[in-house]
């Protein structure tokens, strides 16, 4: 299918733009910067919509980040204000504090802590900031459940949980960012795998597989329905009891 970079890309900043005059006509864009594409995206983006002096980057090293230069770079392209606020001590706190209290601490629960405290952090800038947080999800992630719930995967406003990793760089490249932030090797900074070495396919293989149906490798298509499956309930808002005071 044909994507309309140009297109969409309008259709987004159109879309902040509304979204902010109903839910924060004052208010800044608060944007936890990685340096990836996403983030990048997602900050030049709200930087079209709302003008860079109301878009503020957070970068959220844990201890030495090898590729902070990158976020560094790319707050310095956009020229907008942002805040570094490490997150080791914290993360070394909690950890020696569960350590202590529970009998085993899972390796998930350590891959996915310091995304929570990231986005711990990210609130509060925006709280002090007079701000909405930007979700930075991409819909290829989302659909394999690549995301922490509560860390990366919260925010008040998602500009591109609808558009696939191939669409997301195709919008990266009509707002014209250089290529070291669309083309970046996805990596979370917290493992020295990347994104697609976790995941087992590449993102080029899943959006094809989102966009028509169609896969070649049939233990990648097994693995992606298998990830899909059984990571619904991150898509989903929390499920409520529904109370009838008439039963």
């Amino acid at each position: 299918m044909n994507f309309d970079a140009k297109k969409v890309k309008k259709d987004i900043v159109c879309w902040i733009r509304d979204w902010f005059k109903a839910n924060g006509p004052t208010c800044n864009a608060i944007v936890a910067i990685s340096g990836g594409k996403d983030s990048s995206v997602v900050a030049a983006l709200c930087v079209e919509a709302l003008g860079k002096d109301r878009v503020i980057g957070v970068l959220l090293p844990k201890g030495e980040q090898f590729d902070i230069d990158v976020s560094l770079a790319l707050v310095k392209h956009l020229d907008i204000k942002h805040y570094e606020i490490n997150i080791k001590e914290c993360f070394d706190s909690l950890m020696n504090n569960l350590e202590a209290a529970l009998p085993k601490v899972d390796v998930q629960t350590i891959t996915n802590l310091p995304p929570r405290l990231r986005m711990t952090a990210t609130y509060a800038v925006s709280q002090s900031c007079n701000g909405r947080v930007a979700n930075t999800c991409n819909l290829s992630e989302d659909w394999v459940g690549y995301a922490t719930r509560y860390g990366d995967g919260a925010g008040d406003f998602s500009p591109l949980s609808k558009l696939t990793v191939q669409e997301v760089k195709a919008i990266g490249r009509e707002l014209g960012l250089p290529s070291m932030f669309v083309d970046k090797t996805p990596i979370d900074g917290l493992q020295p795998k990347t994104d697609e070495e976790n995941l087992g396919f590449t993102y080029e293989v899943l959006d094809r597989y989102i966009r028509t149906g169609q896969i070649d490798d049939i233990d990648a298509k097994k693995r992606i329905d298998y990830l899909h499956a059984s990571n619904q309930f991150k898509l989903k808002f929390m499920d409520c009891f529904e109370y009838n005071e008439e039963l």
